[in-house]
């Protein structure tokens, strides 16, 4: 089994306006980080775009964005989100987007090989928002193991 997660952020602003330009200009930087960081499986933009569902008719709010990759594990995705370059995204993320009113991440085991689509992550949040942490739905709050959600 591999960790999944999803997790959303609102833009105070389109993408195209100069505000969004720090976070813009970051996305191919941080993504690549993600992509050579230990542990890391695979991410929604390694999907082709025609096998991709479309994230407004998912969320149904074009400035939600929606970021969804898989890891090998838990420790290995936790040492990219708050350990890498990637925090300083974290430390600046009030300039570019909202404060979400609900729980806005969430992570889930899936079987090796598996690539999540965005409805499966939105599934798995609700569920979360609904039923607080569990084996199928959960956060960096919980420390579920594989083992857990059989």
């Amino acid at each position: 089994m591999q960790l999944a997660q999803l997790n959303l952020a609102d833009a105070i602003a389109d993408m195209e306006s100069p505000i969004m330009a720090g976070f813009i200009n970051a996305t191919d930087r941080i993504n690549e980080l993600a992509a050579q960081s230990d542990g890391y499986i695979w991410s929604l933009i390694d999907r082709p775009e025609e096998e991709r569902e479309n994230r407004i008719e998912v969320f149904s709010k074009e400035s939600v964005l929606v970021n969804m990759t898989v890891w090998k594990n838990r420790e290995s995705l936790f040492e990219f989100v708050y350990s890498s370059d990637h925090k300083d995204i974290m430390i600046r993320k009030k300039e570019w987007f909202q404060k979400m009113p609900k729980i806005h991440m969430v992570l889930w085991y899936v079987p090796d090989g598996h690539q999540p689509t965005i409805s499966e992550g939105k599934e798995r949040l609700e569920y979360l928002r609904l039923h607080g942490e569990t084996p199928y739905a959960f956060s960096f709050k919980s420390k579920f193991t594989p083992e857990d959600t059989k």
